[in-house]
């Protein structure tokens, strides 16, 4: 990051603490594949600044609504958003910098998710704009029906971008009407971290659950288990924690292929690749359930 960025940021964060914040240090560290990130060090302060290109501001706008949203539960702990802008070269978002480890009591992080599931409920389905998954578009207005809101706004979307970029599903029709009779068990729209793989859930130095990066929306609390057995997955004491605030259900077995889909084919869709043929074993199992 140039001095000129990190000082106009800082001024930035000076503006919505009331703090003064100098920057002492900028320290590059991993911020996945599709943003940069860096920890702004401070005389007593620090922050986590996410950079994207210019264009990206609104992406960080949902994300910092979503992190609010969530907070505003009191469920379970994530990154205060600070402040978010562009600079000359960049869009930015400024967050919370909390010191994260990867070990801790994931039944605890199991029962904190449940209680979020349980509490942040909305009747429809959806989320009041647009944001992203990864870097792809996700496209969230409101539904009475949730088998038409995910055939329609998550496999149907990506099965189309897909398509655009050389994919070849040709089972593509039946398999959304297939979908649409397995989701028919008519779940109360939860308000979802809707990417919640093991990179973005930890914990704080001292044990407390924390989730990250949403791509939060109302739908079925299910898409948020299912992401959790995906890419490595989560500790079988997760799922205990999570039983211990709301039962899973014996036929979350049969839709979580379903719900796991969307991301498989999101992941084809950013970086091609295996995902293909991940994605079509997928939709033979779904097409045979």
């Amino acid at each position: 990051m140039h001095q000129k960025s990190s000082s106009a940021i800082a001024k930035q964060v000076s503006q919505f603490t009331g703090t003064d914040f100098l920057v002492q240090d900028c320290r590059s560290v991993g911020g996945g594949s599709i943003n940069q990130a860096y920890i702004l060090l401070g005389d007593r302060l620090s922050y986590f600044v996410k950079f994207n290109q210019p264009a990206r501001l609104s992406m960080f706008e949902a994300e910092a609504l979503a992190l609010r949203q969530i907070a505003q539960t009191a469920t379970i702990r994530v990154p205060q958003p600070i402040c978010l802008g562009i600079t000359d070269q960049h869009s930015y978002l400024v967050l919370e910098h909390l010191n994260l480890v990867g070990s801790g009591d994931w039944q605890s992080m199991g029962r904190h998710l449940a209680a979020l599931h349980q509490k942040a409920n909305a009747d429809l389905f959806g989320w009041q704009q647009d944001n992203t998954i990864g870097s792809t578009p996700q496209s969230n207005p409101w539904s009475a029906s949730w088998p038409e809101f995910f055939t329609q706004q998550r496999l149907g979307y990506q099965l189309k971008l897909a398509q655009r970029r050389g994919g070849s599903f040709s089972k593509s029709s039946a398999l959304l009407e297939c979908v649409a009779q397995q989701l028919q068990h008519q779940p109360t729209p939860a308000l979802v971290h809707g990417d919640l793989w093991s990179g973005n859930a930890a914990f704080t130095a001292v044990g407390q659950p924390v989730i990250f990066d949403p791509a939060a929306y109302y739908g079925d609390r299910e898409v948020d288990l299912a992401m959790t057995e995906l890419f490595g997955g989560f500790p079988a004491s997760f799922y205990q924690g999570y039983q211990q605030v709301l039962p899973i259900s014996a036929d979350y077995q049969q839709r979580k292929v379903i719900y796991n889909l969307y991301h498989i084919l999101n992941h084809f869709n950013l970086f091609g690749g295996g995902y293909a043929s991940q994605a079509h074993r997928m939709i033979e199992q779904i097409l045979r359930a």
